[in-house]
């Protein structure tokens, strides 16, 4: 499977695309999958010269992995420095995800990063790939291996990744909607584990699996400096809240050089199974 194959959409009518969903091994749809193909049909719809600056996704059904995916665009706005766009991914039980993103035409512009890039990590080089897909590399960096050094937020969870295929020259518009994308693939997968660290009960149950029950929320991603997602970045999370079965997961994304270049926010439910029962 390559990355072009992943995102690859096909037209159907105007402003309306299909995606094709894959089989992973919880069984369902991945979110990021989604996600990033739901910003792909967006891009469609917008002047190569604008990139995706943000997004927010809410993910609404559990997607199902033998059926196609249908994007609908909404164009909601068009500006002259920015535009904006609603997508709604639909399979046959209705909804599945409904996004919302904002495009920005290049600026000149002072360039001050505030967060620093955290002293001491691991290289991706040192640590174990436990990647669950032949797309990427992921080298998640245990507990104790990760710095002290001040981060608000409890539970944290790092962890290098990286896309295996090579994506272009990311200086290009076309190839940098690529890499942004596939970042948008990658980020979701870590966020919901600084929520499970973080709860007094899950970090330590026996039986995670059967005990709880987790779901994605939502999803957000502010992009703030040209990136290449087929290079080694290191997602950096803690949760910065837990109350009412939702936990708030916020990340910062590094370059190996150290550059800022995103930041990621996702609510994730964390409820024990009995909850879940009686709430069906």
């Amino acid at each position: 499977m390559t990355i072009a194959q992943l995102f690859d959409l096909e037209p159907h009518g105007p402003d309306t695309y299909v995606g094709a969903g894959r089989q992973y091994p919880w069984g369902g749809l991945y979110g990021g999958h989604i996600v990033a193909q739901a910003l792909r049909a967006a891009a469609s719809s917008v002047d190569g010269t604008m990139e995706p600056h943000s997004m927010r996704s809410y993910f609404i059904r559990r997607g199902d992995p033998s059926e196609p995916v249908r994007y609908e665009v909404d164009r909601i706005r068009d500006g002259k420095s920015f535009c904006t766009r609603r997508v709604v991914a639909r399979q046959t039980v209705g909804a599945i995800l409904n996004l919302e993103a904002s495009f920005q035409a290049s600026e000149e512009s002072p360039d001050v990063q505030t967060i620093r890039f955290p002293t001491g990590v691991p290289s991706p080089d040192s640590v174990e790939n436990s990647s669950w897909s032949e797309v990427f590399d992921r080298r998640a960096i245990e507990p104790s291996l990760m710095p002290d050094d001040g981060r608000e937020g409890a539970g944290r969870s790092m962890g290098w990744f990286r896309i295996t295929e090579a994506l272009g020259d990311p200086q290009d518009p076309v190839h940098q909607l690529v890499h942004r994308c596939a970042f948008t693939y990658l980020s979701d997968d870590l966020p919901s584990e600084s929520v499970d660290r973080a709860h007094p009960v899950r970090a330590n149950d026996p039986d995670p699996h059967g005990n709880y029950y987790g779901a994605s929320l939502d999803h957000t991603v502010w992009f703030h400096r040209t990136m290449r997602a087929d290079e080694w970045h290191l997602h950096d999370f803690t949760c910065h809240s837990l109350s009412n079965s939702r936990g708030l997961s916020i990340g910062h994304v590094f370059s190996v050089d150290g550059t800022h270049v995103a930041t990621v926010a996702q609510e994730f439910l964390l409820r024990e199974a009995r909850q879940r029962r009686s709430a069906s």
